[in-house]
């Protein structure tokens, strides 16, 4: 099924916007008929990371149309895919026997367990570059309610964002591009979410619309950043943030939409909620198509300064 909305997008070439693009949405339906299923990462080859609610729920990689391919940490009770970068490397989740919760990656056929040394009990892996230098959280406590700290790794050496932050607690670090930029979002309070893009150590907020609930999840190497936000209803959105403008991504009308993942192409992936409750994962296409919007690209990253710029509030 394919549903077209209207989004706006920028042209690399020139740093202007083109007019009125279209996304060509495609929904994904949960295979294993428990109605839920959660997109969570693409790369430019149209590979998609994410997870479904089986008996236990599992981890998988999808080529579209419904080719999915099962990715599991071994032993794990139940596992998360969450993040894919262009050499098919994967970072996720996974819970072990005894209730832990750890990230991990798939790296050229081997697994490995990547947990922050200050905390063995929670850990999540949630995005991965192709350096392979991955982003995720820890938490003190199983519960990982308080005290969530975002973190970067490369090579087994972790770094705090979260010390880089206003607010120094509750804090995830969820996307990565191959400049190291990294996006996330942390929680002034139980009520209040702010996302945040770190850019070599400098911080700057990401706020839809004025959001006091706003989620950064996912970024390209062009600069283009995705996630969610809440209006003053408490109906959830996504966007795609592009050079500091926002557009809302809302297909089939829901009220309860993430997005979650963005190629370089502008395609992006995520989850919403139908009218009878069940999750269900879609891809979004831009118009004109990937191709063609690669060729707009192709060229003008020296411009990426300019599609990121935007007002940085707070002082590393």
């Amino acid at each position: 099924m394919k549903f077209a909305a209207n989004i706006i997008f920028l042209s690399m070439a020139t740093g202007t916007l083109l007019t009125a693009g279209i996304f060509n949405y495609q929904t994904v339906v949960d295979p294993t008929g428990t109605n839920f299923i959660q997109l969570l990462g693409i790369n430019n080859g149209g590979t998609i990371a994410g997870t479904d609610n089986a008996n236990s729920p599992q981890g998988f990689t999808l080529t579209l149309p419904n080719n999915f391919t099962a990715e599991n940490f071994p032993g794990a009770t139940s596992t998360m895919v969450t993040g894919i970068n262009q050499n098919g490397s994967t970072v996720g989740i996974y819970v072990d026997a005894a209730g832990n919760t750890h990230g991990f990656t798939l790296i050229g056929g081997t697994y490995q367990t990547v947990d922050d040394p200050a905390s063995p009990v929670f850990n999540q892996g949630l995005g991965i570059n192709d350096s392979n230098t991955t982003v995720g959280y820890y938490a003190s406590t199983q519960a990982g309610g308080t005290g969530q700290i975002a973190y970067s790794q490369s090579g087994g050496v972790f770094t705090d964002i979260n010390a880089l932050l206003p607010v120094n607690a509750n804090s995830q670090a969820v996307g990565i591009d191959n400049a190291g930029d990294i996006v996330g979002f942390y929680m002034p309070s139980a009520a209040t979410s702010v996302g945040f893009l770190d850019s070599g150590g400098a911080i700057s907020t990401v706020d839809p619309f004025g959001s006091l609930f706003t989620q950064a999840l996912g970024i390209s190497n062009n600069g283009e950043m995705v996630g969610f936000y809440m209006d003053g209803a408490g109906n959830q959105f996504g966007y795609v943030d592009i050079g500091g403008t926002f557009t809302t991504v809302d297909p089939f009308g829901s009220t309860n939409v993430t997005v979650n993942g963005v190629n370089d192409l502008g395609q992006i992936v995520g989850f919403y909620a139908d009218a009878n409750g069940d999750t269900i994962g879609f891809v979004g296409t831009p118009t004109p198509e990937p191709a063609l919007r690669g060729l707009l690209a192709a060229g003008f990253l020296a411009g990426l300064a300019i599609l990121r710029r935007r007002k940085a509030r707070f002082n590393s």
